[in-house]
């Protein structure tokens, strides 16, 4: 299942398209900022798919029920872009789990590269709710190297897959290769990806924009 939140009228789209802007995308600690608001967001339309149960909270009046998640999830996330994007997650499941998986491109001179997963540090898996988080879903081979890579921590009751912009061939590759008992989250699809596999129109390297150039 796809869950495109960009298509609704909310405040999120504002958060999008300042990431985007290239007159605002330069101030670092508000590109930072928007990540981890749209995290917040997402987190909060994800919270609603979870099971909850109804529990008594004593107040210094009396008694009240309130119905809390069963399970806190895994927030699982891809370095380092995805930091602030986890940061925001994180914020709404403040009891919840983290993993963070390293992975990047190993670019060869006729221009392809490959995906290399190089470190994964995460909880037990089996039976809990996964969210994996990466702000660009390109290709959607690094989403699903990660979470295969993740596997071997357990297997998730259900995962929920979360990216800022996506492209149309990352989307449809990433809906081929991802386990059924999974949800696909997106702010906004993009239709084009160049032959070097960056998203556009996209907002650019978003590592690079919420940390500074990389060597």
């Amino acid at each position: 299942m796809v869950h495109e939140i960009g298509k609704g009228n909310s405040v999120f789209n504002q958060f999008i398209a300042e990431l985007r802007n290239v007159n605002i995308q330069n101030d670092r600690m508000r590109f930072r900022r928007n990540l981890e608001r749209i995290g917040e967001i997402f987190a909060y339309e994800i919270s609603k798919t979870f099971e909850y149960e109804q529990v008594e909270v004593t107040t210094p009046l009396g008694v009240a029920t309130a119905s809390l998640p069963v399970q806190q999830p895994v927030i699982g996330s891809i370095m380092r872009a995805g930091l602030p994007f986890h940061h925001g997650l994180l914020n709404y499941f403040d009891q919840g789990d983290s993993a963070f998986i390293s992975a990047y491109r190993k670019h060869h001179k006729d221009g392809s590269f490959d995906i290399h997963v190089e470190y994964v540090a995460s909880p037990d898996l089996n039976g809990r709710n996964l969210i994996l988080s990466d702000p660009m879903l390109a290709t959607g081979s690094s989403m699903v190297l990660t979470y295969q890579a993740l596997l071997r921590k357990g297997t998730p009751k259900h995962t929920h897959f979360v990216s800022v912009i996506a492209s149309a061939e990352g989307l449809e590759y990433a809906k081929k290769h991802l386990p059924e008992n999974s949800s696909l989250w997106i702010g906004v699809i993009d239709d084009e990806l160049t032959a070097q596999s960056y998203i556009v129109p996209g907002l650019g390297d978003a590592g690079d924009l919420a940390y500074g150039e990389k060597i």
